[in-house]
């Protein structure tokens, strides 16, 4: 007992000795370190740990009690931000390569209830029904209550073919819905693409992983050598939830020859950096048509952003999901990690994408089908999240606590289906424009580019 409390209050001293000569950035002064209230809350801290370890009804674990600290400081800030154990950031760097195992779906919380930003398609989860707005009650039967992100990512993943139950309560319904999903080794292509008709190219990027910008140049280097130069481009980024910002800025390059593509502006040194884009010669020249909905994300919005402010291509869809937020990744010496919020990241004209999103030149409802009601005004955004960084037009109003004020959602239609798990979605075939409305228009503005052009010449 007395070699746990000394390391206990060594942990303690080390914690005040490094905030005292570096303070919280490491590279401030130490006037501009910390104030007389901040030393006097550690004092209560330690009280209070000192008092936990002495007459907590079992034995205590410095170790546990420290971590938890940790965590609980983190979870006052944005909900981006997380602490990670060795494992999970393990898992983080193999996420990004693209192949982990799992179902497949991007989750946060929101209003203290874990909930699915958007499944991954093509995955177990994206064909057994689960939607964006899905709330998971339970996790195998274990409620996810006061749960983190990376302990609900811990128990959904798993080896290949073992099963996890997801307790679903979704807008519309009354009672809890089990989706009974079978994991499998989620290898998510970021780059998918087909020729339409007349030359169209259509061109799905679900996501930004390591090799994303790489990929999008052979797709179209294929795609040309195929079906010669292409009439047109459809950059389909609805639903990525975004990913590796590098990429997203390897992606805008493909298309633009010069001028910035993102630049990110933070409190500390170092977080201010400017991304230019680089006449490589090997950039379409034909029109492009962008679409984006409610699950676009973060550097997927950087993509929509830049095109849209560089004005090389039509953004058509509806408003994206507004996260405009850099996170850092700074490993810890005994091998974990914190993921910490440090910039804004803004498009070429300097807007500030947090809790906006981009807002299409070309409005249009994706048309879902007959008997599934429309949800695009019920799923989670960025600024629906407690805790996230507000916008400038949030700020004025004092109000970052989830909705806006004067935001209020309409009471959810009434279901038609019952949500069954087995067959509850019926895969639409890829790139298939008479399932699909949104493609559809934006097929038929490119093949009507040409016409317009002839038009305004003469």
């Amino acid at each position: 007992m007395k070699a746990k409390k000394t390391s206990l209050y060594i942990l303690l001293l080390l914690l005040t000795g490094v905030l005292i000569f570096f303070g919280p950035y490491g590279d401030h002064p130490v006037s501009a370190a910390l104030d007389r209230s901040v030393y006097k809350q550690l004092k209560i801290f330690s009280e209070v740990l000192d008092i936990i370890d002495k007459n907590y009804v079992e034995p205590v674990n410095a170790k546990d009690l420290l971590r938890g600290a940790i965590n609980g400081m983190i979870k006052t800030l944005d909900p981006h931000s997380s602490f990670m154990t060795a494992e999970m950031y393990k898992e983080l760097e193999v996420e990004t390569r693209g192949s982990f195992g799992g179902i497949g779906i991007e989750i946060t919380i929101h209003k203290d209830i874990l909930t699915v930003v958007s499944p991954i398609e093509d995955t177990p989860a994206y064909l057994a029904g689960i939607k964006a707005g899905d709330q998971i009650i339970k996790i195998d039967g274990k409620p996810t209550k006061d749960i983190t992100i990376m302990d609900a990512v811990k128990m959904i993943r798993g080896p290949k073919d073992t099963k996890v139950t997801l307790s679903i309560m979704r807008e519309g319904n009354t009672q809890l819905k089990d989706f009974v999903i079978t994991r499998s080794i989620i290898k998510v292509a970021s780059v998918k693409y087909k020729i339409l008709d007349d030359g169209i190219a259509y061109i799905r990027v679900a996501s930004f992983q390591d090799k994303t910008g790489e990929d999008l140049r052979k797709a179209i280097r294929e795609m040309t050598s195929k079906a010669g130069p292409l009439r047109g481009i459809v950059l389909d980024l609805r639903y990525n939830p975004g990913g590796l910002l590098t990429q997203s800025v390897a992606v805008a390059d493909v298309f633009l020859k010069s001028g910035l593509i993102v630049s990110t502006r933070g409190r500390a040194k170092g977080t201010e950096s400017k991304a230019m884009a680089r006449d490589n010669g090997d950039e379409p020249t034909c029109p492009i048509v962008c679409l984006v909905n409610e699950g676009t994300a973060s550097a997927a919005e950087i993509v929509a952003g830049a095109l849209q402010d560089h004005g090389r291509a039509i953004i058509l869809g509806t408003q994206t999901f507004g996260k405009g937020s850099v996170q850092t990744v700074i490993p810890l010496e005994n091998g974990d990690a914190l993921k910490l919020t440090t910039a804004r990241y803004y498009t070429p004209k300097g807007r500030s994408i947090q809790a906006e999103g981009i807002v299409p030149d070309i409005v249009v409802k994706y048309q879902r089908s007959p008997g599934e009601p429309d949800m695009e005004d019920y799923v989670v955004r960025e600024k629906d999240l407690k805790g996230h960084i507000p916008s400038p037009e949030e700020k004025k109003k004092g109000n970052n606590d989830g909705l806006m004020q004067g935001d209020e959602r309409k009471p959810p239609p009434e279901r038609k289906d019952k949500d069954s798990p087995k067959g509850a979605f019926k895969k639409r075939p890829f790139g298939d424009v008479t399932t699909d409305n949104q493609l559809k228009s934006a097929v038929d503005i490119l093949k009507s580019w040409e016409i317009f052009q002839k038009k305004s010449t003469k």
